[in-house]
C-alpha cells in the first residue's frame, strides 16, 4: 500500500478507458451510495474494488509461494555474507525443499547428487553453493587461464538462463562470470575467456573446443557442476563429459554437484565414478508431475488437431502458451497456419539460428509473443515466468519428456494447465506416459465446440531430397520418339551370354548356372 493509502488520503483517478463502472447507472451502485452524487459513488466503488483486488492478489501470492517452500531460511544457513546479500536482494527468504536438503551438505564442502521436480530451485542451490565455496578460499597469483568453477548445461538456452540467474547472486562476490555456448559469438566468447574468468557456464561442445585450444585450463578446478545430467545422456554428450572429468582436478580436490530431474542408474554410475562419495538428495513427491498442474487430454483425429489447437488458444486467450511438437516440419505448418488465422507466435527448434532463438525467448518472456511453438529444445530446464498453458500438440515419444514439457508451467508455486492431444499418429505413447507418471491422462468428453470454424489450414510444403522448402520436383526428360535403338556391343553380348562351367559330373559338358536373387541368408541354387 502507498503512503497516501495508509494515511487514509486516497486520490483516485478514473481512467477514461475503463467503461465498466462509468457506464453503470446510480441504481446499480451499492445501497450505501444512495443519496450521494454519481461521481462520489463511482470513486468509492473504484476504491473498494481496487482494495479488494489487492487483498485477493496478496493472499493468493502468499498461499502460492508458501506452498512450495520449506521452513528453512537462507539466513539460518552458514552462507558467506556477500552471497547472502545477493539472496536478500533477490527477495528470497525461505528455501525450497531441494535447497533445504542440498545446501547444508554442499556448504560443508561435500559432494551432492540431487533429484527434484523441474522448477523447484535446483539452479539457485548449486549457484549459492558454488559462490560460497569459492569465497571460502583465498587464492593468490591465480593464472589468468585457470578456471575456478565449471558449470555444464545440456542446451544453449539453459546455459544462458543459468548465467542470468547467477548475476544477482554474484553481485557482491567480485567473481568473474563467463559464458560459452555454440552457434554465435565465437571470437567474442574466446576473448572474454582469454581475459580471465572465475566461473565458466556453458555447453560441452564449445567448452571442449576452447579447452583443446588452451584458452583455459581446469587442472586445479575447485567446483564442478553438472546440470540436467540425464539430458546429457539423451543428447549424446556423455563422452564429452567424461573427457572433461578426466582432464580436471581429482574428485577429492574439488566440490562436485550434480542435479537432475531424475537420478537414473546411468546418472548414479557417472556420479560414483567421478565424484567423491556424493550424498544423494531426493525430494520425493506423490506425483512425478508438478503438483499444481491441471492436466487434460483430448482425442482428436489428425485432421481436427489444428482447428482444436486454435480453439484452445481462443479459449485460454491471455495465457502465455507453449505448444510442443515432435518434428520441425509440423512446427512450420502450425506456425504458418496460426499466422494465417491471426495468432501471433514464434517457433523455436534446434536449427533456428542462435541469435533468433535468443530473440524469440526474450520476446516470449516479455509478452511480446504470447504463443511459442517449440520442439523439446525448450522442454528442459528453461524457466519462463508466467507460462499458464502447455499444449502437447504431439505426445512425446519419451514419457520422461512429457514430465519436463508440462513442467514449463506451474513453476515456483504458480498454477498452470497442461493439455495433451492424443491423436492417431502419437496416441500409442499415452500408455507409456501413464505408466511413467502413475496416473491416467484425464480425457475430456467432448471437444466439438472448441474446434475453430472457418479456419485457414495451411498445407505443409513439399521438400526435395535435400530438404529445401519451396523446391519443386524436376520433371523427368522423356526420350524423343525418333531416338534410334541403342547398339548392342560385342562386350555386352558376351556379358548377356550364360556363364558356363565344367564339372566332374558333366564329364566336360558345359552346364548352365541358374542364379536367383536370394533373401538374406539363402544360398543360391546351382544346376
Amino acid at each position: 500500500m502507498s503512503d497516501e493509502q495508509t494515511d487514509n488520503k486516497i486520490d483516485v483517478a478514473i481512467p477514461t478507458e475503463d467503461k465498466t463502472i462509468d457506464d453503470k447507472s446510480t441504481e446499480e451502485l451499492p445501497a450505501e451510495a444512495a443519496g450521494k452524487s454519481t461521481e462520489d459513488s463511482v470513486v468509492e466503488a473504484v476504491v473498494e474494488a481496487k482494495v479488494e483486488a489487492e487483498s485477493k492478489t496478496a493472499s493468493a501470492f502468499v498461499s502460492e509461494s508458501a506452498a512450495h517452500l520449506s521452513n528453512q531460511k537462507f539466513a539460518e544457513l552458514e552462507i558467506c555474507e556477500p552471497v547472502l546479500n545477493g539472496i536478500k536482494e533477490t527477495g528470497f527468504e525461505f528455501c525450497t525443499p531441494i535447497q533445504a536438503l542440498a545446501l547444508p551438505i554442499a556448504l560443508k564442502g561435500k559432494d551432492v547428487a540431487g533429484q527434484a521436480q523441474t522448477g523447484t530451485g535446483k539452479t539457485a542451490a548449486f549457484l549459492i553453493a558454488t559462490f560460497h565455496h569459492l569465497l571460502a578460499r583465498t587464492i593468490e597469483d591465480k593464472p589468468t587461464a585457470q578456471l575456478r568453477a565449471l558449470i555444464l548445461a545440456p542446451t544453449r538456452e539453459l546455459a544462458i538462463q543459468i548465467h542470468e540467474d547467477a548475476k544477482p547472486l554474484n553481485k557482491h562476490t567480485g567473481l568473474k562470470l563467463g559464458l560459452a555456448y555454440g552457434g554465435t559469438d565465437y571470437q567474442k566468447q574466446r576473448e572474454q575467456l582469454e581475459a580471465g574468468v572465475d566461473v565458466l557456464i556453458g555447453t560441452p561442445g564449445r567448452i571442449i573446443d576452447y579447452f583443446k585450444q588452451g584458452v583455459f585450463n581446469i587442472k586445479k578446478l575447485e567446483v564442478m557442476v553438472l546440470d540436467e545430467a540425464d539430458r546429457m545422456f539423451d543428447l549424446g554428450f556423455i563422452n564429452d563429459i567424461r573427457f572433461l572429468f578426466r582432464a580436471m582436478s581429482a574428485p577429492e580436490d574439488r566440490l562436485s554437484l550434480m542435479f537432475s530431474a531424475t537420478l537414473s542408474l546411468r546418472v548414479k554410475e557417472l556420479a560414483y565414478e567421478h565424484m567423491a562419495s556424493p550424498e544423494s538428495v531426493i525430494v520425493e513427491s506423490d506425483k512425478i508431475t508438478a503438483e499444481l498442474v491441471t492436466e487434460k487430454a483430448y482425442l482428436p483425429a489428425n485432421s481436427e488437431k489444428l482447428p482444436l489447437l486454435m480453439g484452445l488458444l481462443k479459449q485460454h486467450e491471455g495465457l502465455r502458451c507453449l505448444v510442443f511438437i515432435n518434428t520441425k516440419r509440423m512446427a512450420e505448418q502450425i506456425q504458418e497456419t496460426l499466422n494465417a488465422n491471426g495468432f501471433e507466435n514464434g517457433m523455436l527448434s534446434g536449427d533456428v539460428p542462435q541469435r533468433k532463438r535468443e530473440s524469440l525467448l526474450k520476446k516470449f518472456k516479455t509478452g511480446d509473443i504470447n504463443t511459442l511453438i517449440a520442439t523439446d529444445v525448450a522442454a528442459r530446464g528453461l524457466h519462463i515466468p508466467n507460462v499458464g498453458l502447455v499444449i502437447n500438440y504431439d505426445l512425446p515419444q519419451d514419457a520422461e519428456d512429457y514430465v519436463h514439457r508440462i513442467g514449463r508451467t506451474a513453476r515456483a508455486g504458480a498454477t498452470g494447465i497442461a493439455i495433451s492431444l492424443i491423436c492417431e499418429t502419437f496416441g500409442m505413447h499415452a500408455a507409456d506416459i501413464e505408466k511413467f507418471t502413475g496416473h491416467k491422462l484425464p480425457i475430456e468428453p467432448g471437444y466439438e465446440d472448441l474446434l475453430a470454424t472457418d479456419a485457414i489450414i495451411v498445407e505443409p510444403k513439399r521438400r526435395d531430397k535435400r530438404g529445401s522448402r519451396n523446391a519443386k520436383p524436376t520433371p523427368r526428360k522423356s526420350a524423343p520418339a525418333d531416338r534410334p535403338a541403342a547398339k548392342v556391343t560385342q562386350a555386352a553380348k558376351k556379358v548377356a551370354e550364360p556363364v558356363k562351367l565344367k564339372t566332374p559330373k558333366a564329364n566336360g559338358q558345359a552346364v548352365q548356372i541358374r542364379g536367383r536373387i536370394s533373401r538374406k541368408g539363402d544360398t543360391p541354387a546351382v544346376g
